[in-house]
């Protein structure tokens, strides 16, 4: 987080016992492990756009469900899950697309990282990303038996001497976090050490997985791992996923589709980004029979609707990382509060998870409906609009291209309110182009505890802020300061501003 945040976290970081020694550090760290997956390889290329907003410290391939290479000796399994074991029964290898493609994509990042350091401080050497790419547990769906150069890269970390929290990002099955996880308690399960390990891990250690694409989680860290804290995101992800027709509103498809995937990301902007996977780009990645989006002759027009040259296919494990990314929401602590990771909310039967579904769900304006993907979906613009920029990162100077503005409020970000007064709050911006930003005030309802309404009179900067005389005492009410510039593409940032009420 930012430092002028930092009294803020102080504050409030105590509510889901994330504790930090350099609580002012701007970078949370970060591990991604994944199965490869065209969708992976996305989220890999628009990760590595925003590789300056988080410490990258691990890249590590794993297995799934849907992806794994076999032993070579031709023994066969059948998944532990439902689905892939109706769709695919015994398999001796699955989808496998090798143990390379990070590097090649690394290799594409070393041509564009001297432009994309002319926009901003602090994007990895691609020498620093080889240094700590490992293969983890890749032969088979679930396999945690071995201990892999992966699986002790993750439990290193998970020791080290820093007590930063370390996000786990799962791609993919969560059996190399497992394995790491594992070793840890072989090691030490029977010592005095052991209730000190076990501890250290669990305050460090922050599981974000889209889906359980294997059933380790649940066969082994669910039950020896009690206290370590997981994010789990399993219906908002879809706006970036495969079905995002259905989960998007039709009028913000164009930013999905291909004209403005085409034009504005894919092409023409540096070797990194030709490699994006998109509909009928003539791209095939090699170990997947399935991946036949590049060749539209081959998509079938299904649920989904029928695809056009450049759509955008999928980028379901971005909102793991998407949540990282400080765009002044406060949200990196706090996933309740929502933001462009979507918004979890903590368990009633297990304290240390988080978790999306029917309890949190947003209401959707397009719809009329509450909706469970609209704590995702309702980003998507300001997302892809970020996207559209970070890609122009990758060619323009800096002067020809956009960059975000900095949202600040002057009454403060918390402010203790009582019911059915009256209060002003007034927004501010710098912009590092020099660009005019706009403002919105708007009530994040879902986000706060009163279900009581807002009214926001706006103007300009400003806005008045009624509040209801319903409202009662240790209520709280998030009000969202949007500040959007009129660069190209425009730019979005915020601040969110919590009214406590006595």
């Amino acid at each position: 987080m930012k430092t002028k945040y930092s009294i803020l976290i102080l504050l409030l970081i105590g509510a889901i016992g994330l504790t930090s020694t350099a609580i002012g550090q701007t970078k949370p760290r970060t591990i991604v492990t994944t199965d490869g997956e065209i969708d992976d390889v996305d989220s890999f290329i628009r990760m590595l756009l925003y590789a300056n907003e988080f410490k990258l410290e691990g890249l590590v391939y794993s297995s799934s469900m849907w992806h794994y290479k076999g032993d070579g000796k031709g023994t066969k399994r059948v998944s532990e899950m439902e689905m892939t074991k109706k769709l695919y029964g015994e398999k001796t290898d699955l989808r496998w697309p090798g143990v390379t493609w990070m590097q090649d994509l690394v290799a594409a990042y070393e041509k564009i990282f001297p432009n994309l350091s002319t926009h901003a401080q602090g994007f990895p050497t691609p020498n620093y990303l080889r240094s700590f790419i490992k293969v983890g547990n890749i032969d088979f769906e679930g396999e945690m038996k071995k201990v892999t150069e992966g699986s002790e890269f993750i439990k290193e970390k998970l020791l080290d001497n820093t007590v930063e929290p370390l996000y786990l990002q799962v791609w993919g099955g969560t059996n190399t976090i497992a394995r790491a996880l594992k070793s840890i308690e072989e090691q030490y399960k029977n010592t005095p050490e052991w209730s000190k390990i076990y501890k250290k891990v669990c305050d460090k250690a922050i599981i974000y997985a889209i889906l359980d694409q294997d059933a380790t989680y649940r066969n082994y860290v669910a039950v020896n791992w009690k206290d370590l804290k997981v994010f789990y995101n399993a219906s908002q992800f879809w706006c970036l996923a495969y079905p995002w027709k259905r989960a998007v509103p039709p009028s913000q498809h164009y930013l999905l589709e291909g004209k403005f995937m085409g034009e504005e990301i894919i092409t023409n902007h540096g070797p990194l980004l030709k490699m994006y996977y998109s509909y009928g780009d003539g791209q095939k990645q090699a170990g997947d029979d399935e991946h036949v989006h590049g060749d539209l002759s081959k998509v079938k027009t299904g649920q989904w609707g029928a695809f056009g040259k450049y759509d955008f296919i999928s980028e379901g494990d971005s909102p793991s990382y998407l949540h990282l990314i400080d765009v002044g929401l406060g949200n990196i602590q706090h996933p309740e509060y929502g933001g462009w990771g979507g918004r979890l909310k903590q368990s009633i039967e297990n304290p240390n998870r988080w978790e999306d579904g029917k309890e949190v769900a947003d209401y959707n304006p397009y719809t009329q409906k509450m909706d469970l993907t609209y704590p995702q979906t309702r980003w998507i613009e300001a997302i892809q609009m970020d996207f559209a920029a970070r890609a122009d990162w990758c060619i323009k100077p800096y002067k020809e291209a956009n960059h975000a503005p900095k949202i600040s409020v002057k009454e403060g970000n918390s402010l203790k309110v009582k019911a059915g007064n009256k209060i002003t709050l007034t927004a501010s911006a710098t912009d590092p182009d020099g660009n005019k930003v706009n403002f919105i005030f708007w009530h994040y309802a879902e986000a706060g505890t009163s279900p009581e309404k807002v009214t926001i009179t706006q103007e300009r900067t400003k806005a008045q802020v009624q509040l209801p005389g319903a409202a009662k005492s240790g209520d709280t009410i998030h009000i969202i300061i949007e500040g959007k510039d009129e660069g190209s593409p425009a730019l979005t940032r915020y601040q969110r501003v919590i009214l406590n009420i006595e």
